[in-house]
């Protein structure tokens, strides 16, 4: 319900959130500058009206990788539909922010709305203003890239998962995988990254590098197209080192919007464990394998990589604010990977000379999302309206002003913002950012780092939940991943005919 909340653009009839409206409609017209004029729709970030592709992407291709493993799950819960409709709604966005009938383009519109106030600017903008998003009044800039990588090669993994989500709609599903050529072959082509010095989004979702994406959108692309060429390009042994698969670091197996060399891991950990291509992929893949090991390792508790609260929250990002996102990451991670070991009737995995049951997995996801749920030292569910008690001072726009016929302007609304009142219209499904590393939660609008939630916190939210739904005995969809995939080994040939003497 959450990414039903942040739709931007003209809203189905069928939403469902009552207090929101349509918005967004002038986005790319309003920007003489750009090529691309049409961006109506979409997904706003976080509690602002910003349209960051670059997290906005990534909680696609989470969403679809949790679709294409348990849509049996979805289909059970009564949510297939929507959570398809979700995915659809953010790729059609995809598509519109480049030229997704070309073969080569020369730039992808990043971003709409820009939210930079440092240096004292009271320029309006989508961080400097408290409006209601079906308010804005003020320009929308866009933010252009020409050389951007790990945006393209991100965008490119969001439509190459989502065109196995809708394998069969055969025309979009088309669509989505020669839009996602198209970006991934601009990602190798133009190198750079996209939130280079100085850019609006530096300031927000800066990436730190690009390879991570290359590994992550090229096992995708495989997938989709079947095409080895992405093989061979995924499990390059220069790539893996670029991307840092070998030197550890503390935000080693910490899968984010920003990294995704985790996910590459277990994605390709699937394919060895299933498929077992052999030469010329095994020597990375089996290493992929083994690190994913250390990587589920590494989750368990007794093993120091990562501290926990005193509650019992893993702290995959080191004390630092906005702990969450990275926990239900890692949970998805350990609930699937513990999924595909079952799959492959492996009862468990190493650390070291020790053997850890796959249970013990499920059991560190269920621990740290019964946490997120409501078990925890202060007895707060970090998920909006769930429980009875969780976060009433949310940090958002919408959220936060009533829809009540009266426009408050940009500075109008700071009211909306700063008071202590509870808000008055409820972001039914968000996860907020979280507690600090003391399990301390502070419950006030104005501090973001508490109480935003985001579009890349939410997605690994859903996943991690249908992964741990319904009953472990339903296990992941083995072969739907593999529609595209080629026979790994050509067939055997006809017995001889029988011999007469």
């Amino acid at each position: 319900m959450f990414f039903n909340a942040q739709r931007s653009g003209k809203l189905p009839k069928h939403n469902n959130v009552s207090w929101r409206g349509n918005s967004g409609l002038q986005d790319g017209k309003s920007d003489p500058s750009v090529l691309m004029k049409d961006l109506v729709g979409g997904y706003y970030d976080a509690g602002d009206a910003i349209k960051f592709n670059f997290p906005a992407s990534f909680s696609m291709t989470m969403l679809s990788w949790s679709v294409i493993e348990y849509s049996a799950k979805y289909e059970a819960a009564g949510e297939l539909n929507h959570v398809k409709e979700i995915i659809k709604w953010g790729t059609d966005y995809l598509l519109k922010t480049f030229n997704n009938t070309a073969d080569t383009i020369d730039r992808i519109a990043a971003q709409v709305g820009i939210g930079d106030t440092s240096g004292g600017s009271s320029a309006p903008n989508d961080h400097y203003c408290w409006m209601r998003p079906e308010d804005i009044d003020y320009p929308r800039p866009v933010y252009e890239c020409h050389s951007c990588s790990d945006l393209a090669a991100e965008m490119a993994a969001a439509l190459a998962s989502a065109s196995i989500v809708f394998k069969d709609n055969k025309a979009y599903s088309q669509k989505l995988v020669h839009g996602a050529r198209t970006l991934f072959k601009f990602a190798r082509d133009q190198r750079g990254r996209y939130s280079a010095g100085g850019s609006d989004p530096a300031l927000f979702y800066n990436s730190s590098s690009y390879w991570d994406e290359f590994v992550w959108g090229g096992a995708w692309l495989y997938y989709a197209t079947g095409n080895s060429s992405y093989l061979q390009l995924a499990t390059h042994p220069k790539l893996a080192k670029h991307a840092g698969a070998f030197w550890g670091g503390p935000d080693y197996g910490v899968l984010s919007w920003d990294n995704k060399l985790a996910g590459a891991q277990v994605l390709l950990s699937r394919l060895r464990l299933f498929l077992s291509p052999g030469y010329p992929y095994e020597e990375i893949l089996s290493t992929f394998h083994n690190q994913t090991s250390i990587i589920m390792c590494s989750f368990l508790p007794v093993f120091t990589s990562f501290n926990r609260t005193k509650g019992g929250l893993i702290q995959l990002n080191h004390g630092r604010p906005q702990p969450l996102q990275y926990v239900v990451n890692a949970a998805f991670l350990a609930a699937l990977y513990s999924d595909y070991l079952d799959a492959a009737d492996t009862p468990g995995w190493y650390c070291g000379p020790n053997f850890y049951s796959t249970d013990v997995l499920r059991e560190f996801a269920k621990t740290q999302i019964d946490y997120i749920l409501g078990k925890n030292p202060r007895k707060m569910s970090y998920v909006v309206g769930f429980g009875n008690h969780y976060p009433k001072h949310v940090h958002h726009r919408g959220a936060s002003i009533p829809k009540n016929k009266i426009k408050y302007n940009c500075k109008g609304g700071w009211k909306w913002r700063d008071t202590s009142k509870p808000n008055p219209n409820t972001l039914v499904g968000a996860m907020v950012a979280g507690p600090d590393k003391h399990d301390g939660f502070r419950d006030v609008r104005t501090n973001y780092n508490y109480t935003e939630p985001t579009l890349a916190g939410n997605a690994g939210l859903v996943a991690a939940l249908v992964a741990l739904s319904g009953d472990k005995a339903t296990g992941i969809d083995k072969n739907t991943i593999f529609s595209a995939v080629p026979p790994m080994f050509p067939t055997p040939p006809p017995p001889p005919a029988p011999w007469k003497p």
